[in-house]
């Protein structure tokens, strides 16, 4: 099991709304080779974190499973994901800009790694709402493979971080 997470909240460089980028970068998913979406989340309208007067966000989280003798490299998914969102137009700039579209690798399986590129699970999706009400959306009682706590025990010890159904 693949967690990618989702969110933009800069229209796309053709114009187009952060929630119909991220549907589109949703179906983009399904069509990477050897994977397949299985489940994809509600769409979330998050605060910025950290506060700031930059656009609300859309959230969303994509389950995604190889296909039957697929192995799948992160590094490899990670360059797939940044090639989508350089289609939509994603500046790579400060941290924590606003951006037209974001794909985290959120978690692959069990696998913990804290080198190279991509660090899974991901460094901070335990501490943030916006990833985690969507993940328990596709994936309740996940495990979270490197602090061994289910995403429903890290999600309700999270201080309220602005998070709402409806992107």
């Amino acid at each position: 099991m693949i967690l990618v997470a989702i969110g933009a909240n800069l229209p796309g460089s053709d114009g187009v709304a952060p929630l119909e980028t991220c549907r589109r970068a949703a179906a983009m998913l399904d069509r990477l080779p050897g994977l397949r979406l299985k489940a994809l989340s509600r769409w979330y309208a998050t605060t910025p974190i950290p506060a700031s007067d930059q656009p609300d966000y859309v959230n969303g989280v994509a389950l995604l499973v190889a296909e039957p003798g697929v192995t799948v490299d992160p590094a490899a998914l990670l360059a797939l994901l940044q090639g989508i969102e350089a289609a939509f137009g994603r500046a790579r700039g400060e941290a924590n800009a606003a951006r037209t579209l974001d794909l985290d690798i959120v978690a692959m399986g069990d696998v913990v790694r804290t080198a190279p590129d991509p660090i899974l699970p991901h460094p901070r999706a335990h501490e943030r709402a916006f990833v985690l009400a969507p993940l328990l959306d596709v994936a309740p009682g996940w495990v979270h493979p490197g602090l061994g706590v289910a995403v429903e025990v890290l999600l309700a010890g999270l201080p309220p971080q602005g998070v709402r159904v409806g992107g």
